[in-house]
Formats: C-alpha cells, sequence, structure tokens
C-alpha cells in the first residue's frame, strides 16, 4: 500500500530541509499529504525551583521562534499538499511515534545527522530509535553535502 499521509519530523537543521524536500517530492507524485512536525526538547535543568521558571520560559520561546521558522518552511519549501503543521514539546523520539500514531500516517521520513563514534554514542540517534519503535514505516534521508549533489547530478 503506497503512503497517503506522510509525517516529517524536523530540527530546523539542513538535513531535515532535504529529507522535507525528498519527501515534499514523494508526496507529489503519490498524491499525498505532507505533516509537518518540530519537538522542542525539555531541557533539564539541576536547580528544579529555577528551572520550572527557565523551561517555561525557554520553551515559550522556543516554540514561538520554531512555529515561525516552521511556517516559513512549510510556506517555501513544500510544494506538496500540507496537512497539520505542528509543534510539540517533549522526547523528540517519543512525541514522534505518538504523533505518528495520532495522525494515522502510512510513512515517516526524517534526515539522518550521520553521527558516529563517540558523539553518536552520546547524543543517540532520534532517527536509529524512531526507526526501531515507529508504528509504520520510516524512510530516512542521508544529509546530502555539496560534493554528494554535484556528483549524483553529473
Amino acid at each position: 500500500m503506497l503512503p497517503k499521509h506522510i509525517l516529517v519530523p524536523t530540527d530546523l537543521s539542513e538535513g531535515a530541509e532535504q529529507a522535507l524536500a525528498y519527501a515534499c517530492e514523494l508526496a507529489r507524485r503519490l498524491d499525498a499529504e505532507i505533516h509537518l512536525l518540530n519537538v522542542v526538547s525539555i531541557p533539564a535543568l539541576g536547580v528544579p525551583e529555577l528551572g520550572v521558571a527557565l523551561t517555561s520560559t525557554i520553551i515559550d520561546q522556543l516554540v514561538v521562534e520554531n512555529q515561525t521558522a516552521l511556517d516559513q518552511l512549510a510556506k517555501t519549501k513544500c510544494t506538496a499538499r500540507l496537512g497539520q503543521v505542528l509543534i510539540k514539546a517533549g522526547d523528540a523520539r517519543d512525541v514522534i511515534n505518538r504523533t505518528a500514531l495520532e495522525l494515522g500516517v502510512d510513512l515517516i521520513v526524517m534526515g539522518t545527522h550521520g553521527r558516529r563514534g563517540i558523539s553518536r554514542a552520546l547524543l543517540g540517534s532520534v532517527a536509529e530509535n524512531v526507526v526501531r519503535s515507529a508504528p509504520c514505516a520510516v524512510l530516512t534521508v542521508r544529509l546530502r553535502d555539496i560534493h554528494d549533489s554535484d556528483r549524483h547530478a553529473a
């Protein structure tokens, strides 16, 4: 069965933009609908009392900034039929999977950062976790640099 609803989680990075471009092209060809999701991670601050106030202020500011960036991304980068554009707070891995279930999506398309070694061990991989636990198919798009794009264009 071909996907009709595609979730594109984005951290607003270059890799996520490439994944969005890929998803939009796929959606146009399949007459599918794109749903955009940005997850604002809740920072773990050391002082609980201060953390609550700072976390709320920081999250509110991030939500406003990310909503503006997400709306701009949706307008300028996606040529496919657009569904919901969502900002949610929490752990990205959990929020992506929960949103996929809530929206009943058939496919998640997301970028990978290509971290290796100690950086991957310390930071983990949201994409890898989603691939292993998603309620639907997941397509990962590796960040290509200019040299990769030139090589494939030739």
